[in-house]
């Protein structure tokens, strides 16, 4: 790490963070500025200013406050950071390699309950002189998990931060934040390793140590309902697919009514779908980028955008189609040679028999499950990426107004045509697909290479 001259304490409220405060301000040439960036107050209540600046000035330009507190020549200086503060100095405040960071986390049932009670009492910190105010509180499952996932969400944002820049955290729990080693230890982390021992600050003490049970007058309704949360995501879907981008240029648009953009998914009913948007009456514009595509979006205040989803089965068989008929002929070896599907020679391809074409689906199928799961040398050509992640792709210039289904346009794109003021043309037949794709093994491969698709979108086993 380069030379500490400053530090950070990324927290939460009722993680004991002022408790860590009050240890550091209790050194020479160490100051801690509360929650400096706290949008409802200046490091603490009734504060006028921190370093010569005020809250409006802060408010109109933080950075200038941030500049002030870690740039102290010979005094180490930092502050409080919560998730809910000011955004605009996360990506700085990570960015200065100077700056340490330090991390303070509490069990979250813990700090929610503490919370709660500090909000109805309005005790927020207790001394030894003081008497604690009793209280209970109902516990609220759905509050609680709002605010864990924001916190979560906070925690993976510093950590991912740290992993890409390639720097250390110190990390502390709340109970670490008594301990005389652990404090000298963060301390001379920090640099000072002219302190012998670090005590922990001594005018704060535990305001609600109390069990649980005594805190939360609902408590058999609050373990019932941590029961039913998942906080180690038993139920996550696994996914090792590549992030994808807009794919701008493969949008499509027309000029009537209001003006339609397609987003199409490769791999799903393109064909049916240009068709219809050529009879809606107006012409096809292609090849944009995202300079010119904005401009079209300017230019049609009143557009409609959308793309239009295909069962995952139909849509894998499209993507064999595709690999038999369009794809380079070294893919094709590399599956022969490598990927376990065994095609035939290309010029045997098409003398295939509906048994063979079935088998070798079925490899096809295997091996888009272990393509999905980051285990085959190949990347994850767009033809059959899951629709979920080519979706997301677009959401990063721009969300559809519409996702339709395949197996209902005729129903959607009279929505779709309303919502756009055009007169809905007919719809072309759905693409023939092979009888055997009703076999239960092919629709449950299907399902396996999928299933983030399948449960995204609702799709059964049976298009």
């Amino acid at each position: 790490m380069s030379e500490i001259n400053s530090f950070v304490i990324f927290a939460e409220m009722r993680t004991g963070s002022n408790l860590l405060e009050a240890t550091l301000n209790a050194i020479k040439h160490v100051t801690c500025f509360g929650e400096a960036f706290n949008p409802y107050m200046l490091g603490w209540p009734g504060t006028d200013q921190i370093r010569g600046i005020t809250r409006d000035e802060r408010e109109a330009d933080p950075m200038r406050l941030l500049d002030a507190i870690t740039s102290r020549d010979g005094h180490l200086s930092g502050f409080r950071y919560f998730h809910d503060h000011d955004p605009r100095v996360f990506d700085a405040i990570m960015a200065n390699r100077r700056c340490a960071k330090i991390i303070l986390t509490r069990n979250p049932v813990d700090s929610f309950v503490s919370t709660e009670l500090a909000r109805q009492t309005n005790q927020w910190k207790l001394n030894q002189t003081e008497t604690p105010i009793p209280a209970a509180i109902e516990f609220d499952g759905a509050a609680f998990q709002k605010t864990l996932s924001e916190i979560q969400e906070f925690q993976a944002r510093i950590l991912r931060g740290l992993q890409v820049s390639g720097q250390a955290a110190f990390w502390l729990n709340y109970d670490d934040l008594r301990d005389a080693e652990v404090m000298t230890g963060l301390l001379h982390w920090l640099g000072r390793t002219d302190l012998a021992q670090v005590n922990p600050a001594s005018d704060q003490v535990p305001q609600n140590p109390r069990e649980m049970s005594g805190k939360v007058s609902n408590f058999a309704q609050m373990q019932t309902e941590l029961s039913a949360m998942d906080p180690f995501q038993l139920s996550r879907i696994p996914t090792f697919e590549p992030r994808r981008g807009p794919a701008v240029p493969s949008f499509l648009t027309v000029e009537t009514g209001g003006g339609l953009l397609y987003m199409p998914i490769r791999g799903g009913p393109a064909d049916t779908v240009t068709d219809w948007l050529r009879a809606t009456g107006g012409e096809i514009a292609r090849d944009f980028n995202q300079s010119t595509l904005r401009g079209w979006l300017r230019e049609h205040p009143q557009h409609r955008s959308f793309t239009v989803l295909r069962h995952p089965l139909r849509r894998a068989w499209s993507a064999f189609g595709q690999l038999l008929g369009g794809a380079a002929p070294d893919l094709r070896q590399q599956m022969r040679e490598i990927h376990r599907v065994p095609l035939p020679p290309d010029e045997a391809l098409f003398e295939m028999s509906e048994d063979d074409q079935a088998r070798l689906f079925a490899d096809f199928l295997a091996f888009l499950r272990r393509s999905m799961n980051g285990q085959t040398s190949l990347p994850l050509l767009p033809v059959w990426a899951s629709q979920t992640e080519v979706i997301a792709g677009f959401s990063r210039f721009l969300s559809p107004d519409m996702i339709l289904r395949e197996d209902m346009l005729s129903r959607d794109f009279g929505w779709l045509a309303e919502a756009a003021g055009v007169t809905a043309p007919d719809v072309g037949a759905p693409e023939a697909m092979p009888d055997f794709l009703s076999d239960k093994p092919l629709q449950q491969a299907a399902r396996a290479a999928y299933l983030r698709d399948y449960i995204q979108f609702g799709f059964t086993n049976q298009p």
